[in-house]
């Protein structure tokens, strides 16, 4: 980049400066998606990953499916003499209601390894007892807090006859263990956690079955799978995907999670090819509305002495202090952008996102960087070559 080109760039107004505006901006853009999904990828390696995530392996049960293994108490027990499977928990969704206090209708389900509560009153045992349940701090308007450690009467439906159609309400003692954040919905809104035992007991009655013969016949809706070690989890994937079960690592399925990170994941893609194209069609379009504005400058240049490619290397020289200057200016607002989401997106998330979370990867970084000085730059190329091909001397007569 020559001297001439620093000089014509401050300078002059018609020069690719006017582009930069532009360029910032998608750069910007660029660096706030990048930041958003990497502060959302962080939270989730950390908080859900950290807790378990990393060794945990989770089977699902499709009704109707005879190509899926269900998840019955012989499946289960096969399960757990995979080699390397340390420990499986079954999951039985159903229902709890409010029997003497409330109006609430809670579903149940098992708490499984993978589920990392927020807990905000009490503690949460290592291992709940068949009497106990985790209950959100609120739900549809019951304020759970006052019946934190208190034994209370629920409802549950108990079939009669075949199937659910109809039956009776039957009740079970509890005791409130912990209170966990309501806004943590993982699983739905206002779950009732429970012991795999009394969670089956539900589920067996609200099946209009014995606890014994729902377990063997019908099964879990899903399992989660503790795998000794991390290094273990592919070979257990596949042992089990070869027994008949529809297993998938925990660490996948949230690596992949659809929404918020797709979405994030989908903008940095899209923003890295309308960054690129955007930079390459600004810098034809500037490039040739910069050099007609100058042609008469241009064309004493070429009468003086100067050829078309020391021309071109000025336009160059100022299409990468534009692009340079718009990539570090996008680069810089883009992620002081995404640390000031970070605070919002933690709450959408549920999920703690830190400072170093919300930075973009440096890959995306040197992108941002990068892509709209080369972008202009190869546009520049195309749009200056026709004004600089006309003769310097028609062009110097025409503007004297």
């Amino acid at each position: 980049m020559s001297r001439w080109s620093l000089y014509t760039w401050k300078r002059d107004r018609r020069s690719l400066r006017r582009a930069l505006p532009t360029l910032a901006v998608m750069a910007a853009l660029l660096t706030t998606a990048a930041g958003v999904a990497a502060g959302a990828a962080g939270a989730v390696e950390r908080d859900v990953l950290g807790s378990g995530g990393l060794t945990q392996v989770e089977l699902s049960s499709f009704e109707g499916d005879d190509s899926v293994r269900p998840l019955t108490d012989s499946a289960l027990r096969d399960v757990q003499q995979t080699p390397g499977v340390r420990r499986v928990v079954a999951d039985y969704p159903a229902t709890l209601y409010a029997e003497d206090e409330g109006t609430y209708d809670l579903t149940s389900r098992t708490l499984t390894p993978g589920d990392d509560l927020p807990i905000t009153k009490g503690v949460l045992p290592a291992e709940l007892g068949r009497d106990q349940v985790v209950l959100p701090a609120s739900a549809q308007g019951t304020d759970f807090a006052p019946l934190l450690g208190r034994t209370v009467t629920f409802g549950y439906t108990k079939a009669t006859g075949t199937g659910a159609a109809s039956g009776t309400t039957a009740v079970m003692k509890l005791t409130i263990a912990a209170l966990y954040d309501p806004s943590w919905q993982a699983d739905g809104p206002g779950v009732a956690y429970l012991s795999e035992g009394t969670a089956a007991v539900l589920a067996a009655a609200r099946a209009g079955q014995e606890t014994d013969t729902f377990r063997a016949k019908e099964g879990a809706q899903s399992a989660v799978v503790v795998v000794e070690h991390q290094a273990r989890v592919a070979s257990v994937v596949k042992a089990l995907q070869g027994d008949g079960f529809s297993a998938s690592a925990v660490s996948d399925r949230v690596r992949n999670l659809p929404g918020l990170f797709g979405a994030a994941d989908l903008a940095m893609r899209i923003g890295v090819l309308v960054l690129a194209l955007g930079a390459v069609w600004l810098g034809a379009v500037r490039a040739a509305d910069s050099a007609r504005a100058r042609i008469g400058q241009f064309a004493i240049l070429r009468v003086l002495g100067s050829g078309r490619a020391e021309l071109r290397r000025i336009l160059f020289g100022e299409a990468a202090l534009s692009g340079g200057v718009a990539g570090a200016v996008g680069a810089l607002v883009g992620t002081g952008v995404s640390l000031v989401l970070a605070g919002p997106l933690s709450d959408v998330l549920g999920l703690p996102i830190t400072v170093p979370d919300a930075l973009p990867g440096p890959g995306w970084a040197v992108a941002a960087l990068l892509l709209p000085g080369v972008g202009l730059a190869a546009g520049t190329l195309l749009g200056s070559r026709e004004v600089l091909r006309r003769d310097p001397y028609l062009t110097a007569r025409a503007h004297s």
